[in-house]
């Protein structure tokens, strides 16, 4: 087995923040010239984007819920087999 050494795998997970704005940089691309439009939260606003650039309001997103650290939440329904 290959075994990395802490500083190696320190530099590896650096990265992920960069892998993951190229990730979904690649998706919005993609769903612009698959589908024509992307929809996006923004600012509370969800947006619905174009090819040809033009944005609209279609809707709005609930504010986030403040949870402190170390408290378990469940949503309504969740683990029930439903």
């Amino acid at each position: 087995m290959n075994r990395l050494s802490e500083a190696a795998l320190q530099r590896l997970e650096a990265s992920i923040p960069e892998l993951a704005r190229g990730a979904v940089q690649q998706a919005y691309v993609q769903a612009l010239t698959r589908h024509g439009k992307v929809i996006e939260a923004v600012d509370g606003r969800l947006l619905e984007t174009t090819a040809d650039g033009h944005s609209r309001v279609i809707g709005s997103v609930p504010a986030p819920t403040r949870v402190p650290v170390g408290l378990k939440r469940v949503r309504k329904g969740a683990g029930s087999g439903q």
